[in-house]
């Protein structure tokens, strides 16, 4: 059900942390801004252990044989690498080996590096993230559920109404960020 998902966008992998307790997207009040502050955009999820090998496939799945994502010709830089986190990070073989594999049937067409936070965007390479080290920040609720900023990357109205529902509930999580260009 629409109440038991986990997926929440927000920052990581910045070496800086969090400012005043807060990682913002770019606003008006410059407060916290992710990207001075060295994260990049993600999505976390919850899977099962025993589901992380079919989240592995749908993310090589995200990249062209060359090791684009479809977003990579414009979102480019620090704020936009590719970073893959989980407890113990690349000390985590069980997990790593998995999306090492998945590579391996697909073409190969990613490789992986342990993050150390900050790390430069780079094509066709995903930096792994211990979650202890590089921990999430969730971002604001505007920026949860929403469409996509390319031509005809419009979602149902029922998806774009997640981030309302999933607040009222209390389990969105909460950013104490300015909203927006405010």
């Amino acid at each position: 059900s629409d109440a038991e998902l986990t997926a929440r966008t927000g920052y990581a992998g910045g070496t800086k942390g969090a400012l005043d307790g807060k990682v913002c997207y770019h606003n008006g009040k410059r407060v916290s801004d992710y990207g001075a502050l060295g994260h990049a955009e993600v999505v976390r999820l919850r899977i099962p252990p025993s589901s992380f090998p079919d989240f592995a496939a749908a993310y090589e799945a995200l990249f062209d044989k060359n090791g684009f994502r479809p977003d990579q010709a414009g979102d480019r830089g620090l704020e936009y690498r590719n970073l893959v986190g989980f407890p113990g990070g690349a000390d985590a073989p069980q997990y790593l080996q998995q999306l090492i594999e998945t590579s391996k049937t697909n073409g190969d067409k990613l490789a992986f590096a342990k993050g150390s936070g900050d790390d430069p965007d780079r094509r066709a390479l995903a930096y792994i993230m211990d979650t202890a080290d590089f921990p999430f920040f969730v971002s604001e609720q505007y920026h949860q559920f929403h469409d996509g900023f390319a031509m005809g990357e419009n979602y149902p109205d029922s998806y774009n109404k997640l981030a309302g529902q999933l607040a009222k509930s209390k389990t969105l999580g909460t950013s104490q960020c300015p909203s927006g260009m405010i």
